[in-house]
């Protein structure tokens, strides 16, 4: 763009609200309410009207609506915990506390900015922020006031390039923080806990202290967060969220515990050992108890389940239930959710794995909905190494029904005759050392099998006999990154020069050949990177990505002068060149004219995931895919679906679940929800094995094949099926000794040939500042097709493979193809 053009900004210059600003909020505080989880309650909840309600902890007025990292969004406002309570007619009667304790916490943070500001020393290091948590004050001394219930709200944030801690003060309560809830036990007869995190916590406090009456997990609801949390509490919306992951008694309870991120002091190699027990499969195979399982939840109303019909649909399963609402006061929703307990044959299973599941309407008191759940035989399925493919082994399959997996009932047998190979594929990530995985004890297993046959005969449940011969299997062709080159684009490609095709293979450029954070196309600043403009007159246009998965991460205010974006060097240490942000009280000089573009931080994937509505995870797709085309946002990063491997993961508040069928729904949704807008699409990530955030980049995730596939890839193969994105993006670390846009099993056999993914592949930001490691050529050579955010020194790699052989144009433009075949897709 020549220096004179003037820029179309597509910010508005109105500072009141729009009307799709007020619109969206309305639907991310629905959103947020129904993904959050009631544990307990003792009769506490709802509270009425116009209660008198002492309010404790960080979280009350400084509600977290999010983590940090791309998972943030700059969005107009938070409504705090206080705000909303305020608003809904409650009165609190601890303010003097409450101010004592925003006191506190404004010395605390300004001592945390003088830290991050000598340590950064003027220059931009994410990783400062990130190794550097603001540690918040815990508050002053309890004094008993005249309230109904006293609410103590314990607040967590976590973000990307580092992990969690199992220590006090993060995974646990802190000794502050729990003499404050000793003390408000003390004081007050009726207490809430609520836990305002994005991930798993000790709650051993719930067995010191009795008379916490309830126990709400409020998650990381969005910006609307303190609305929300007053909408259930008075009972204006009935709890309906289950829990996506399991609680534990103990961090110690997990598989990986000892072994994971930092607690083994090697955060260099990560051994998955558990094998395919993750999260509710460990647990339910191997009997430990957790304090909250997989699919829980309460509501203030009951729901009963009846089992229609299992019946047999060609090779489809067909589940229907009908849930009727059987309380009298309220409306509300229930949760379908069906299990199956798979044959132990020559593959040991786990004892049962989430196959489907279905959310009612609202429901009144009284009414009732019917609701069928089709579970395709290939939910069955089960990677045989040996074969290799995916298989159906012979023997029993037993369904089950409920509401959580702890309720769930047995409703059917099936009775497979033979082993049936669905799918033939060949093994892909080798391991580069041996690895003894976790082994699920064959004499229990035996066991729980042959009580699910004698509880299946004592209640009469008919056996559906399906027949090998029924399933045609499916062997995959393989072919290179050459042979998968876009035709549609393949002679426009071939028309570019050899400089246009080094500089369309990476992200845009900027004067000083570096990406800089917050920079973006001048049209749409904020944490937004583009594709390359070098063919524009040749027809291939940029466009533009922005961060998610919360919403867009655009700078919500900035100024302009003549046609051109004010710049500085940042206090806070952004590089030279950055966009100006307009900070609050600031009075515009003549001539300047300040943009607005605030977005709706939506819930945290997390929380999406608690609602367990694919209908809901739809709508936030919607509700993003309308401001993307008022931001001119072509692609959106996001939804991150990587699986809840360990509750320490930095991460895990983007992420859905610890399983991949509940995690590749809820992503199908939430993709079909944006792409159903022409010219926007979606970019899935982070492929794969992203699960560990210290030391992100070099982290190597060892993992056998057939966990791999059964966890850790099911839920992308679900996503790219069923959802079909435009996008998808390779993860920083090495998965078997590769880093995985280096990786060609990943970028191309696995997501191409046997997905039949038909987009393009995109790196993670600043994927190839590896010493040694990622490559911008080696990307090219797995079928990765774009390189971002954009460096001059990924172009030369390239220019100097090409020179001395080591990469093929081809590869070159078989990528190409695909990117410009997406590129031209979203802007037809």
């Amino acid at each position: 763009m020549s220096q004179t053009q003037r820029t179309i900004y597509t910010a508005t210059t109105d500072p009141e609200p729009s009307a799709r600003e007020i619109e969206n909020q309305r639907r991310c505080r629905a959103a947020a309410a129904e993904g959050m989880v009631l544990l307990k309650n003792e009769g506490v909840l709802p509270l009425k009207e116009h209660a008198a309600v002492a309010l404790y902890g960080r979280g009350v007025r400084r509600t977290v609506k999010g983590g940090t990292g791309s998972g943030s969004v700059n969005e107009r406002r938070v409504v705090s915990i206080y705000e909303g309570m305020l608003n809904a007619g409650f009165r609190v009667t601890t303010d003097a506390w409450l101010d004592d304790y925003d006191r506190q916490y404004a010395s605390a943070n300004e001592r945390w900015k003088e830290e991050i500001g000598q340590k950064t020393r003027n220059s931009w290091n994410f990783e400062v922020f990130a190794k550097t948590p603001f540690e918040a004050p815990t508050g002053g001394p309890v004094t008993p006031t005249e309230a109904d219930v006293a609410i103590f709200v314990v607040s967590r944030i976590a973000g990307e390039n580092a992990d969690r801690r199992a220590e006090p003060g993060d995974y646990a309560f802190s000794r502050e923080e729990e003499a404050l809830l000793r003390d408000i036990c003390t004081y007050y007869d009726k207490v809430i806990l609520v836990i305002n995190a994005g991930g798993q916590m000790d709650l051993t406090v719930m067995d010191r202290y009795k008379n916490i009456a309830g126990l709400l997990i409020m998650g990381l609801p969005g910006m609307e967060a303190g609305a929300a949390f007053a909408d259930l509490l008075l009972g204006r919306v009935v709890p309906s969220g289950k829990l996506a992951d399991s609680w534990a008694f103990a961090y110690q309870d997990f598989p990986c515990a000892d072994e994971y991120s930092h607690n083994d002091g090697n955060t260099y190699m990560e051994y998955y050992r558990e094998g395919i027990y993750v999260g509710y499969r460990y647990f339910d195979t191997f009997d430990i108890p957790v304090r909250y399982g997989f699919g829980y939840g309460l509501s203030y109303t009951r729901f009963s389940l009846h089992t229609d019909s299992v019946t047999l649909a060609g090779t489809e399963l067909q589940v229907s239930v009908t849930v009727t609402n059987t309380g009298s006061t309220c409306s509300g929703k229930e949760v379908v959710q069906v299990y199956a307990t798979c044959p132990d044959g020559r593959m040991a299973k786990e004892y049962r794995r989430l196959v489907g599941f279905a959310k009612t309407k609202l429901l009144a008191p009284g009414q009732a909905q019917q609701l069928t759940i089709r579970v395709p035989a290939e939910m069955l399925k089960s990677y045989d190494e040996a074969l290799p493919g995916w298989v159906l082994e012979k023997g029993a399959y037993y369904i089950w029904v409920g509401n959580s997996l702890e309720s769930a009932a047995l409703a059917a047998q099936l009775r497979l005759d033979e082993d049936a190979v669905l799918e033939r594929t060949r093994n892909e990530c080798f391991r580069i050392v041996e690895m003894e995985e976790k082994q699920a004890d064959a004499q229990r297993d035996t066991f729980k099998r042959a009580r699910c046959a004698r509880l299946a005969a004592e209640q009469g449940l008919p056996v559906l006999e399906l027949k090998a011969e029924a399933f045609a299997t499916r062997t995959v062709c393989y072919r290179t990154n050459c042979q998968l080159a876009r035709e549609e684009t393949r002679a426009l490609v071939d028309s570019l020069t050899g400089e246009q095709k080094l500089l369309l293979a990476n992200g845009e450029l900027y004067k000083d050949g570096t990406w800089t954070p917050l920079h973006g196309e001048p049209s749409t600043p904020g944490a937004v990177g583009e594709t390359s403009r070098c063919a524009v007159e040749q027809g291939i246009p940029n466009l533009l990505m922005a961060d998610g998965p919360a919403g867009l991460r655009l700078l919500p205010r900035y100024r302009e002068k003549d046609g051109q974006l004010l710049r500085a060097k940042s206090r806070m240490g952004y590089s030279e060149g950055q966009i100006i942000a307009v900070e609050d009280g600031y009075v515009p000089v003549e001539g300047e004219v300040t943009h607005y573009q605030y977005c709706t931080a939506i819930p945290s994937g997390a929380q999406i995931a608690q609602s367990w509505n694919t209908e809901l995870a739809g709508d936030m797709g919607r509700l993003v895919a309308v401001e993307m085309e008022e931001f001119g946002i072509a692609i959106w990063l996001a939804p991150g679906i990587n699986i809840h491997r360990n509750p320490l993961c930095g991460r895990n508040f983007e992420y859905f679940s610890e399983d991949p069928v509940l995690a590749g729904n809820l992503a199908a949704a939430i993709t079909r929800g944006v792409q159903q807008t022409p010219r926007l699409a979606v970019m899935v990530k982070h492929l794969a094995c992203n699960n560990q955030e210290d030391n992100r980049h070099f982290s190597n995730s060892v993992v056998s094949e057939r966990a791999l596939r059964e966890i850790y890839l099911r839920n992308f193969e679900i996503a790219v099926k069923e959802g079909e994105p435009w996008c998808v993006m390779s993860s920083y670390n090495l998965l078997n000794g590769v880093h995985a846009a280096n990786n060609f099993a990943l970028c191309t056999s696995i997501l191409r040939c046997e997905w039949g993914f038909r987009g393009f592949v995109s790196t993670d930001w600043k994927t190839t500042v590896h010493d040694g490691g990622c490559t911008a050529a080696g990307c090219m050579r797995a079928g990765n097709d774009l390189v971002m955010p954009g460096y001059e020194f990924d172009v030369r790699n390239l220019e100097r493979e090409l020179s001395d052989g080591t990469l093929d144009i081809k590869e070159v433009n078989a990528c190409l193809s695909r990117l410009v075949y997406v590129i031209r897709g979203l802007r037809s």
